[in-house]
């Protein structure tokens, strides 16, 4: 079966009956099995996925074809799908139906999708290499010894090794567009509010987004449109727009580098010549290269882990053994219920985020760390904004570093929390981002740059996305 990178060009061959859509999904079942070892699935919905392409290919032959027919996409496990288990792979929900779709999931299927799974992640997406998992890690396709990136490393994977056309994944601090770059496809996050969270297992409330893994920006912006807008089930959610709309005008961009990023100690080598090459390109093509200086860099991951526990402390507290999923066998009264439940349910990350968060909360630390945080985060946002004030977008790199080896840092959370280094910004900022591939590195691993726009700027984060990929080598 031809390896698609465009949903248009499935289509075109639908319409065409070059190819069948059972055909498709048979590929894609098939590439399933021959990468079983990735660890990518937790299950895959095989009979469904095929029935629903059979009728996909009768509609197509009646003339009724859909914006997303054909298009089969894997979904993160922690992801709500009616009648579907859904666990953000922790024992704790181990077994559990959702008795409802999350709403991205929702329009997805009502535009003709094909699901075909859920992907493994790490435990309630608190991760930055998919260690973190109840059901073990997930592989890089590129390199087997190396890690996906997290959390969404199970959907980047499945779009990475042709498991399926697309992946939805959730990006609370960078967990689509780190693994995007660990893997070598396109991972955008939108800006908060754009995409309804109704469905989606919360991690951080304010900083957690949907958002997909795609093998071109063209197929990024086509799930966008189809995921984003207003929707009743979630307040959070922008209710005048789905995205700003954007002339192209004379294709000139300004792009703005962060000098810390560039400089950092901690930065690859690789990495670096990437970006340099990446600013060189754009010069060359006559775009307009700035850079800026953002001191607060060193205290975005710390104000970005403190806010985040203290909020995966509260949304973490619904999972007790009384209403839904594990109940511990040794539970004999309501602490031992509590207490049982989620020491033999929660794996030790999330254990540590709990109590780290509960940390935060308590009434003598509150001020010294809670507060304190979101204040940084209110000085991040600010900076971040003026930046994007003066130009179409700032340019950095997605990650210091090429994968990691499995194991490298699973012992040093200070070391693996710092993965996140340069995505927790947009995430803080609730900008836009995206995550383009870039290159690889001299081990020949895949490496990623990163677009960052303003509030809801989404389409101008497309068409930048596309320039910068012009100028790629």
């Amino acid at each position: 079966m031809k390896s698609y990178n465009r949903i248009s060009e499935i289509q075109a061959d639908l319409q065409s009956g070059h190819i069948s859509c059972l055909d498709l999904v048979r590929s894609y079942l098939e590439n399933i099995r021959l990468n079983s070892h990735l660890n990518a699935f937790l299950e895959v919905w095989e009979e469904e996925a095929l029935r629903r392409a059979a009728q996909t290919d009768e509609n197509i032959r009646a003339g009724k074809m859909q914006k997303l027919s054909g298009v089969v996409i894997a979904l993160k496990d922690v992801l709500a799908y009616k009648n579907h288990k859904v666990s953000a792979s922790s024992k704790i929900l181990e077994g559990f139906e959702s008795l409802y779709s999350a709403t991205a999931v929702q329009r997805l299927e009502d535009a003709g999708a094909i699901f075909i799974g859920r992907t493994n992640c790490d435990e309630f997406a608190m991760g930055a290499s998919n260690e973190n998992s109840a059901f073990g890690p997930v592989l890089n396709a590129a390199d087997e010894t190396r890690v996906p990136g997290g959390s969404s490393g199970g959907s980047a994977v499945a779009v990475q090794a042709g498991m399926c056309h697309v992946a939805l994944g959730t990006d609370t601090g960078g967990s689509i567009r780190q693994p995007a770059s660990f893997t070598g496809v396109y991972g955008l996050k939108p800006t908060y509010g754009a995409v309804s969270r109704w469905g989606l297992l919360a991690y951080a409330s304010s900083f957690d987004q949907i958002g997909s893994f795609c093998r071109s920006v063209e197929d990024i912006e086509w799930i966008y449109n189809c995921i984003a807008g207003p929707d009743d089930q979630d307040s959070t959610v922008s209710v005048n727009h789905k995205t700003l709309p954007f002339e192209k005008g004379s294709g000139k961009y300004h792009f703005a580098v962060m000098e810390e990023a560039i400089h950092h100690p901690g930065l690859n080598e690789d990495v670096r010549s990437m970006i340099k090459t990446a600013i060189a390109n754009l010069e060359k093509a006559g775009h307009r290269v700035s850079y800026f200086r953002f001191p607060l860099l060193e205290y975005m991951v710390p104000a970005y882990y403190v806010i985040t526990t203290a909020e995966a402390s509260s949304n973490l507290s619904r999972y007790s053994g009384l209403l839904y999923g594990k109940r511990s066998t040794a539970a004999v009264d309501l602490e031992s219920t509590f207490v049982a439940s989620r020491t033999e349910g929660f794996g030790t990350e999330v254990k540590r985020r709990i109590m780290l968060g509960t940390f935060v909360l308590s009434s003598d630390y509150y001020d010294a760390y809670y507060k304190k945080a979101l204040q940084v985060r209110a000085l991040i946002r600010q900076k971040t904004l003026e930046i994007l004030d003066g130009c179409d977008a700032i340019l950095i790199p997605t990650t210091s570093s090429p994968a990691f080896k499995i194991g490298e840092k699973a012992k040093d959370p200070i070391a693996m929390y710092l993965a996140d280094l340069f995505t927790v910004q947009a995430n803080l900022a609730g900008v836009p981002a995206i995550s383009v591939p870039f290159g690889k590195s001299s081990e020949n691993l895949p490496m990623g740059l990163q677009l960052i726009t303003g509030l809801f700027e989404e389409q101008k984060l497309f068409a930048l996305s596309e320039t910068l990929m012009s100028v790629a080598e």
